[in-house]
């Protein structure tokens, strides 16, 4: 596959839709459903602890990634940096395994938006709603970036208008001034399990907050879009860095605040948190929470569902944003079929997103057919490769530095200096290599061993190497020489 001559990406996000994008890509699923259940297994000080200390790798992530967006703003993001600052191959590697990724999860979005909608009608074809969400999605992203960026503002500013009311009402509730009983300090915080004997606040010890490292990560998953959109963005410059900034602050006061209010209102023992990762808008943390309120608690099931469906209309349209311009990018560096390459005079990749579409759509039959098994196996794969995407972003920097320094030039040149370098992004590898590896130790601890937890929870890392050493065989890359390492724009 040879690379093609670069065609221009349109240049059509704005500053406003930019941040909203960054804000909205950590808020989904993971923070409306499974949140429940990481309080449940850790307790209220496990899950804080553990969504605090995900929270600062990822804004270490964020900067390093800020730092190379916003100086090669280009097609590709972070593959193309592996590419140029450490190894074709590596690049080749994190292109395919974050398109598949993303793709996966684009399927995963059409089941989910039509489970979701049977709160309403119960007696629909969850199937049929789907594939109009499917329609829906590709109308969007084949449109315009501009339509995309759009949608996009709107689903993120639905999800952050809803954290925000949470979050003071919760405060209120947990002072006593709202709600339907007295202040309950950190009652729950005390609280003991008779069946268990755990207690909180840390239920479970360190394997659960290793279990919850997991749970955080994949709720965190889509932030890194970011870089991806850098190549589309209005003056990246000035907005990448505003919307990389925005990172902690939105980590610090959604996750961490709504994990605090969740664990002072409901004790950890609550048998519905368990069940909170279900497609059951009912056993939403959050519903649970707001249902203790007068009267307005008849309308929070169908607010929060409201809400879960427009956080899920948003994951897919990032997943099929951010994957269909990964497979772009790579047709232009020769890693994907030419055909892939191409843009509409809109600048819109149509096979690209369109490819991408299909896929999600078969992924999505295959389940509807009875393949949950092998549903199960991509879905829970393509979650793990953003932790190995993570990692690679951090490798990137590392280089990144190295080979702009070794080249001879001033640090003051950088358009945006990452924060806490280098110990930023070593910290954020350690972390990241200690979750791909020691997170899903549990297969090996189960009573009967089973290849398809082992399978489906360690594919990724394998395949991952089978990527790249293929590719290296086939093309006989080297690791690229710091003095040699490519900091222009084309």
């Amino acid at each position: 596959m040879d690379a093609i001559p670069q065609q221009e990406l349109k240049r059509g996000i704005g500053a406003r839709q930019l941040s909203m994008i960054a804000i909205g890509g950590a808020i989904g699923t993971g923070l409306f459903l499974a949140s429940g259940g990481a309080i449940a297994n850790a307790g209220p000080g496990g899950a804080l602890l553990a969504y605090a200390i995900m929270g600062i790798a990822v804004f270490c992530m964020m900067q390093s990634l800020g730092e190379m967006a916003t100086q090669l703003p280009i097609a590709g993001s972070f593959e193309a940096y592996a590419e140029r600052f450490v190894d074709p191959s590596l690049g080749f590697a994190f292109g395919w395994n974050y398109w598949f990724s993303w793709s996966i999860t684009l399927a995963a979005e059409f089941v989910a938006g039509g489970l979701i909608v049977k709160f309403w009608f119960p007696d629909s074809n969850a199937g049929l709603w789907a594939m109009g969400f499917f329609v829906l999605l590709m109308g969007l992203n084949l449109l315009s970036v501009k339509a995309y960026a759009e949608a996009e503002y709107w689903f993120a500013s639905i999800k952050v208008t809803t954290v925000i009311i949470f979050l003071i009402v919760g405060a209120l509730m947990i002072c006593g001034l709202l709600g339907d009983q007295q202040s309950i300090g950190f009652k729950n915080w005390q609280l003991a399990d008779a069946a268990s004997g755990k207690s909180a606040p840390f239920v479970g010890g360190l394997a659960a907050i290793l279990g919850v490292f997991l749970i955080a990560g994949f709720s965190f998953q889509g932030t890194e879009g970011v870089g991806l959109a850098a190549a589309e963005t209005e003056d990246p410059a000035r907005n990448v860095p505003k919307a990389i900034h925005s990172v902690f602050w939105r980590i610090l006061l959604f996750y961490i605040g709504a994990i605090a209010v969740i664990g002072f209102l409901i004790p950890f023992t609550d048998p519905n948190l368990l069940r909170s990762g279900e497609e059951n808008v009912a056993y939403s943390p959050f519903t649970i929470v707001i249902s203790h309120l007068p009267k307005i608690g008849f309308y929070a099931a169908n607010l929060m569902n409201f809400v879960i469906l427009s956080a899920v209309l948003s994951a897919g349209n990032s997943s099929l944003y951010v994957s269909s311009r990964m497979l772009y990018a790579m047709a232009h560096s020769g890693k994907a079929p030419r055909l892939f390459g191409q843009l509409n005079g809109r600048g819109v990749p149509v096979a690209a997103v369109w490819a991408t579409g299909l896929v999600g759509a078969l992924a999505f039959l295959a389940s509807e057919f009875g393949a949950t098994k092998v549903y199960q196996l991509l879905y829970n794969a393509s979650g793990l490769t953003g932790f190995l995407i993570w990692l690679g972003i951090a490798i990137c920097h590392l280089r990144f530095r190295k080979a702009w320094v070794a080249q001879g030039r001033p640090l003051s040149d950088l358009k945006f200096r990452a924060k806490f370098y280098p110990w930023g992004p070593w910290a954020a590898l350690v972390l990241f290599l200690v979750v791909l590896f020691g997170a899903n130790a549990w297969v090996f601890q189960a009573e009967q061993f089973s290849w398809f937890d082992f399978i489906s929870n360690y594919l990724p890392i394998p395949a991952f190497v089978l990527l790249y050493l293929g590719h290296k065989w086939v093309k006989k890359t080297r690791v690229v020489p710091l003095k040699d390492c490519n900091f222009r724009m084309d």
